[in-house]
C-alpha cells in the first residue's frame, strides 16, 4: 500500500445540488395552491418580478367606496350575513340561559362546559372543579347532569359508554334491555361475545342484534356535528377533455398568477453604483429560472398526465372500475426520466376528467396476478371484486377471508393471498365474518 503524501489528478462525474437546481425539483412538487404561494412570496423578495393576476381587479377609492343608494341587491339577502363562527360553547350556553336555573348552578354549568371537548366529552375533573370554585362535589355532579340533558343527545359524557347510554335513553327511555346490555355488558357487547350475554340475560341472539343496530344510529361524537368545518377547494393542475378524435390534455394555468418583469423599475436603479447593479443581476437571474422552473414543471406534469391518459384509456372510456395495473417506475421507464421525477410530478395533483376529478396518484395500482399468464389486474379492481361479493353474501354465513381468495380463483381468476384480503378489507372499512354476521 503506497501512503506516500503527493498530487494526483482524477476526473470524476459529480451531480452538485445547486440551489437553483433544488428550486427546480421543489416547483414541480408543489400543488398549485403551493405553486401560488411560493410565486408570491418570490415577488416579495424580488423587486424585478411582479404578479400579474387577472382575477384580481383594483378598487378605484374615488368610485368604489361612494354609497350606491338606489342600486338594487344582486345577491341573495342571506349571503350578505357574516360567517361568524357558532361553537359548541356558545350552542350549550344559549340552552342553559333559557332553562330554570339558579345563578348559581349557571355560574357551574359554565365552568363545566369550557372543559368539554369538541367531540362533546367531558375532561375535567368535578372534584378539582368543586373544590376550585368552592361547592360540593355533588353539586358539581348534578349541574353536570344538567349539561347532559342539553342538545345535542349525548353531551358532557365522560365516557363512549356514558355517552351511548344518554342517548339510548332519550331515544327510548322503556328499553330496559338496551340498558342493561350498555351498563352491565359494555365490552363483550363491543367485542361481539353475544352468547354469553343472551345466556345471561335469558334473551335471543336475534334480539341483541336488534339493539346492536339500534346503537349503530347513535352518534359517538354528538358534539362533533357543531363542529365548524372549513370547506376545501381542489383546483385542478390538468384538464383531460374528450373530443371526436380522442381525449387531449391541458394545463389548468387560469387558477395561477402570472409573473412578470419589472422593466421600469430595473432601469431605474441599474448602473447607479457596482452593488447595485450586482443586486439586480442576481434577481434577473432569480426572475430568469423561476420562468425556467416554471415552464419545466408545466412540460414535465404534461407528459406524465398523457402518459397516464395513454396507459389508463379504459379508465376514461367505461370508468373507475377499469383502472389497470400501472407503476410509477413504468411511467418513469417510457418517458426517459426518473422515478422520483414522477413521483414529485404527481404529489398532491389533481386532474379533472369527463368522469370526475382524481388525485393523479389514483392512477398508480399495484399488479395483482391472474390464472391467465397474458393478462393481471390491479389492487383497486380487487378491492371492487371483494366489495361486490361481501355485498351478495349469505349474511347467516359471511365469507371468510380464506372463501374470498377461493371465489377470487374460481370466477375471477385473480390469484391473492388470505392476508391481502384481510389488509384490502381493512382499507374497505368492512369488518370481518364473524361481526358481519346476521341472526334470525
Amino acid at each position: 500500500m503506497n501512503l506516500k503524501a503527493g498530487l494526483w489528478q482524477q476526473q470524476t462525474l459529480k451531480l452538485t445540488m445547486t440551489q437553483e437546481l433544488s428550486q427546480a425539483i421543489a416547483l414541480l412538487q408543489y400543488s398549485a395552491q403551493e405553486l401560488t404561494a411560493f410565486l408570491e412570496d418570490k415577488a416579495l423578495e424580488n423587486p424585478l418580478m411582479q404578479i400579474e393576476n387577472g382575477h384580481v381587479k383594483p378598487m378605484n377609492p374615488l368610485i368604489d367606496r361612494k354609497p350606491k343608494r338606489h342600486q338594487k341587491a344582486e345577491k341573495d339577502w342571506i349571503e350578505q350575513i357574516a360567517d361568524k363562527p357558532f361553537s359548541l360553547e356558545d350552542h350549550l350556553i344559549s340552552q342553559i340561559n333559557s332553562s330554570n336555573l339558579s345563578a348559581e348552578q349557571v355560574r357551574i354549568i359554565r365552568h363545566l362546559i369550557q372543559n368539554i371537548d369538541e367531540n362533546g366529552y367531558f375532561i375535567g375533573n368535578l372534584s378539582e372543579i368543586a373544590q376550585k370554585l368552592k361547592v360540593e362535589e355533588e353539586v358539581a355532579e348534578d349541574c353536570l347532569a344538567v349539561i347532559q340533558t342539553l342538545e345535542p343527545a349525548g353531551i358532557g359524557a365522560r365516557d363512549l359508554q356514558e355517552c351511548l347510554l344518554i342517548q339510548m335513553y332519550y331515544q327510548n327511555p322503556n328499553n330496559e334491555l338496551a340498558q342493561s346490555i350498555l351498563t352491565d355488558f359494555f365490552v363483550p357487547f363491543a367485542e361481539k361475545k353475544w352468547k354469553q350475554i343472551a345466556k345471561e340475560l335469558k334473551v335471543t341472539l336475534k334480539d341483541i342484534q336488534d339493539i346492536f343496530d339500534q346503537i349503530q344510529l347513535l352518534n359517538p361524537k354528538p358534539g362533533a356535528i357543531l363542529g365548524k368545518e372549513t370547506t376545501s377547494y381542489i383546483i385542478p393542475d390538468a384538464i383531460v377533455e374528450q373530443s371526436a378524435e380522442g381525449f387531449t390534455v391541458r394545463m389548468s394555468d387560469d387558477t395561477l398568477p402570472r409573473i412578470g418583469f419589472n422593466e421600469k423599475y430595473y432601469k431605474k436603479f441599474n448602473g447607479q453604483n457596482q452593488q447595485v447593479s450586482r443586486f439586480l443581476e442576481d434577481k434577473v437571474q432569480d426572475y430568469q429560472w423561476i420562468l425556467k422552473s416554471i415552464e419545466q414543471r408545466k412540460e414535465t406534469l404534461t407528459k406524465v398526465v398523457m402518459k397516464i391518459v395513454e396507459k389508463q384509456l379504459a379508465f376514461f372510456q367505461k370508468g373507475t372500475n377499469y383502472l389497470v395495473p400501472m407503476t410509477m417506475k413504468e411511467i418513469a421507464a417510457e418517458l426517459a426520466i426518473h422515478e422520483s421525477t414522477v413521483s414529485r410530478a404527481v404529489r398532491e395533483k389533481y386532474v379533472q376528467t369527463p368522469i370526475g376529478t382524481f388525485a393523479l396518484k389514483t392512477f398508480f395500482t399495484s399488479t395483482i396476478q391472474t390464472v391467465s399468464t397474458d393478462e393481471n389486474t390491479s389492487s383497486t379492481q380487487v378491492k371492487n371484486r371483494i366489495s361486490k361479493l361481501i355485498e351478495k353474501e349469505n349474511k347467516e354465513k359471511p365469507l371468510s377471508d380464506q372463501e374470498i381468495v377461493e371465489r377470487l380463483k374460481e370466477t375471477e381468476g385473480i390469484v391473492v393471498s388470505r392476508r391481502t384480503i384481510a389488509k384490502y378489507r381493512d382499507q374497505l372499512g368492512i369488518p370481518s365474518s364473524s361481526k358481519r354476521k346476521r341472526f334470525n
